[in-house]
């Protein structure tokens, strides 16, 4: 069995697009996206109707909460900053129906079982959507999360920072940011999982995409500056 683990696209759909011209010649049997599927990038229809498309097991990250409250009518506090909160309505006006209706269909979470795995994808954490876990997180943080959650394998996305881990006989990965890297490379991260005869392995991979082609969607749509250079630095500036 194999399966693409996704996350953190953040509506860049030309590094979507990358990573899945990049495996053009293997059959995934899943494909499991983390959440934070829009806001930020410029494409959000986009990106929102190819994960539909594709039947991928996708749940909402704290961007993606964000959008709804707004479609809702419901007002939002945070982010402060005026550049993020222009990403967020901008993101939310463009939106049109089918990728509304799908956004508002996603949880939180998503369990399923194959090969004899059980696998579980939360956003940040099973615990919170909003922590943070990063490779050099405490071990006992994640033996602490293996032994309330009992799920051979847990995927994770929100701190853009791909890691494999197995701790107290639980698989803890987090593919990286599809979208949005934060490491000075900008090219997408996402990552394979293999399991044969019970066996678990991960190989994350980083794709380069046409980065210009989102920075001048971003210019063409009037959008803040900041993110160009983001996109093309592969930095978080903000």
């Amino acid at each position: 069995m194999k399966i693409l683990l996704l996350s953190d696209i953040h509506a860049n759909f030309p590094a979507l697009e990358a990573c899945i011209e990049a495996f053009s010649g293997v059959s995934f049997d899943v494909i499991c996206n983390c959440g934070d599927s829009i806001v930020y990038g410029p494409f959000p229809n986009q990106t929102l109707h190819w994960l539909e498309a594709n039947n991928v097991y996708s749940i909402l990250g704290n961007t993606d909460k964000k959008i709804i409250k707004l479609l809702k009518g419901k007002p939002f506090r945070k982010p402060k900053k005026e550049e993020k909160r222009v990403m967020y309505t901008w993101t939310a006006e463009q939106l049109d129906s089918p990728a509304r209706k799908y956004l508002l269909s996603l949880g939180k979470s998503v369990t399923f079982t194959i090969a004899d795995q059980d696998i579980a994808l939360f956003h940040g954490s099973p615990d919170h959507p909003n922590e943070f876990l990063f490779p050099d997180t405490a071990n006992l943080r994640f033996k602490e999360l293996a032994a309330i959650y009992s799920f051979n394998i847990i995927v994770t996305g929100h701190s853009h920072i791909p890691y494999h881990k197995e701790i107290s006989n639980t698989h803890f990965i987090n593919p990286g940011s599809v979208g949005r890297m934060f490491d000075s490379n900008p090219s997408a991260s996402c990552a394979v999982l293999t399991l044969y005869n019970k066996t678990i392995q991960v190989k994350h991979h980083r794709i380069p995409y046409p980065v210009e082609q989102t920075v001048e969607s971003l210019k063409k749509n009037n959008l803040p500056e900041i993110y160009q250079s983001m996109y093309r630095l592969g930095r978080k500036l903000n």
